[in-house]
C-alpha cells in the first residue's frame, strides 16, 4: 500500500501536478487510518477476559462502553468493542469454549475465525483441555494465539501472607506451573504472559505487547502500536516512530494545497491539517485531558503532578486552530509567510513550484518539532505516574 502510494505521489510531483499529489496523499492517510484490526479474546467464565478487553481499550469496567464483567459467563455470542480512539481496532469478547456446545474446530467456524487477526486465551488459574484444543485449532488455521494468565495481583496478595514471600519467586512459580500444565497437555514450548488488568505496566503485559507486535504484518503492526495503552517507555517510543513516519504525508498534503492558485488558501488549510495531526499525537500519547484524568485516578497520582511535567503548549488541551496558528507563527514566521504566499499564488506556474516545497518544509519541520516535545511530555507523565 505504501510503496504504491509513494510511486503515484512521485509521478504526480514529477509532472508538477501538486493537486493530484495532495489528493493521492489524502486518500493514503485515510486508508492507513482505517486499516481494520480484530482481536479475539476468549476464556472460561470468570477468567477476566472482559476486564482484559476493557483494560486494553483504556476504559474502566464501569464505563458505559465497557464489556460487562462478572463471575458467571456474561457472553453467549461474540460482542464487539471498538477502541474509543481508534474505532477500526475492535476487541471481540467471545464466549468461553467450555460454555458452548461446539467442539474447538466448529467453535472457530461458528464465530468466524477468518476475521480475527489474533486470539487472546485468558485463564485465571490453569489452562484447561478446552483452552488447549482451541489453541491447536487456531494454529491449524494459520492464526496466532497468546496465553494470558490473569488476576496476578490477587495471587500476589494471597502469597504475601507467607513469611517467606518473594514476589519474583511467586511470579516464576505461577509461570512455571502454567507452562508445565500446557506441556502436559501436549503444547510445545508454550509462552504464558502474567497480567494484572488493573496494573498493566507491571509483570508481562509489556512483553506481550512486544511479542504480538513482532508477529504482525507491518501495516497492522502500526495500527496495533497506536491502539496500545501507554504502559511502558517502549510503546511511547514506537508510537513516536509511527507518527514520525506519517509526517511526510501531512507535509505533502500541505504542499499540494499550497500549489493551488487561491490566495490565502494554504495557511487556512494548513491549520486544519495541523489540528488533525496534532490531535492524533496528543490523544495517541494519552496527553489529552480525559486520559490524564484517568491516569491520575488509576495511579493515585494528583492531576497537578502530571500537568506540571508537561511543557508542550498543546499537552492537556483540546487542539484547535486558534491554538495551533500562533504556534506555527512562532515556529516559522507564519504570519509574514501568509502575505508572501498571497503574492506568490498570483504568479502562474512559478508560484506553484516555489511554494509547494516551502510549505512542505515548514509543515514537516513544525510537526517534527512538536512531536518531539509531546514525546518528552509523554515520557515525563509516565514517569510521574508509575515511576518508569
Amino acid at each position: 500500500m505504501e510503496s504504491k502510494a509513494n510511486e503515484e505521489i512521485q509521478k504526480a510531483l514529477d509532472n508538477n501536478d501538486h493537486g493530484l499529489a495532495a489528493s493521492i496523499t489524502k486518500k493514503y492517510l485515510e486508508d492507513i487510518n482505517n486499516i481494520p484490526l480484530n482481536i479475539a479474546v476468549t476464556g472460561e467464565s470468570g477468567s477476566g477476559k472482559s476486564t482484559f478487553v476493557n483494560a486494553f481499550r483504556g476504559i474502566d469496567d464501569e464505563d458505559e462502553r465497557a464489556a460487562p464483567t462478572g463471575v458467571v459467563e456474561t457472553t453467549m455470542e461474540p460482542e464487539s468493542y471498538p477502541h474509543p480512539r481508534y474505532p477500526n481496532v475492535i476487541l471481540w469478547d467471545l464466549p468461553g469454549i467450555g460454555t458452548t456446545k461446539f467442539p474447538a474446530d466448529q467453535y472457530l467456524k461458528r464465530f468466524g475465525f477468518e476475521k480475527f487477526d489474533f486470539f487472546i486465551i485468558v485463564s485465571a488459574d490453569r489452562f484447561r483441555e478446552n483452552d488447549v484444543m482451541l489453541a491447536e485449532e487456531i494454529k491449524k488455521m494459520g492464526k496466532k494465539f497468546y496465553f494470558i494468565r490473569s488476576k496476578i495481583d490477587n495471587n500476589l496478595r494471597a502469597a504475601e501472607r507467607k513469611r517467606t514471600y518473594d514476589e519474583g519467586e511467586t511470579l516464576q512459580e505461577i509461570r512455571e506451573n502454567c507452562i508445565q500444565g500446557l506441556e502436559d497437555q501436549g503444547v510445545t514450548s508454550p509462552q504464558v504472559f502474567l497480567v494484572s488488568h488493573f496494573d498493566l505496566h507491571k509483570y508481562d503485559f509489556p512483553t506481550l505487547q512486544e511479542t504480538i507486535e513482532r508477529e504482525m504484518p507491518s501495516l497492522k503492526r502500526d495500527v496495533l502500536i497506536l491502539a496500545l495503552p501507554d504502559v511502558c517507555r517502549s510503546v511511547i517510543h514506537k508510537k513516536k516512530e509511527v507518527f514520525s513516519s506519517r509526517i511526510m504525508y501531512y507535509a505533502l498534503l500541505s504542499g499540494g494545497i499550497a500549489a493551488l492558485p487561491v490566495p490565502g488558501l494554504s495557511i487556512a488549510v494548513d491549520a486544519l491539517i495541523l489540528v488533525s495531526a496534532l490531535t492524533t499525537y496528543v490523544e495517541g500519547f494519552g496527553l489529552d485531558k480525559t486520559s490524564l484524568e484517568k491516569l491520575s485516578s488509576d495511579t493515585k497520582t494528583p492531576l497537578p503532578d502530571l500537568m506540571k511535567v508537561m511543557k508542550c503548549d498543546i499537552s492537556g488541551k483540546v487542539v484547535t486552530k486558534p491554538l495551533v496558528v500562533p504556534m506555527l507563527s512562532s515556529f516559522s514566521a507564519g504570519v509574514a509567510l501568509s502575505a508572501a504566499e498571497t503574492f506568490l499564488s498570483l504568479i502562474p506556474f512559478f508560484g506553484a513550484i516555489v511554494k509547494a516545497p516551502l510549505s512542505y518544509r515548514i509543515i514537516n519541520g513544525f510537526l517534527s518539532d512538536t512531536l518531539d516535545k509531546l514525546f518528552v511530555d509523554a515520557e515525563n507523565v509516565l514517569k510521574a505516574a508509575v515511576g518508569i
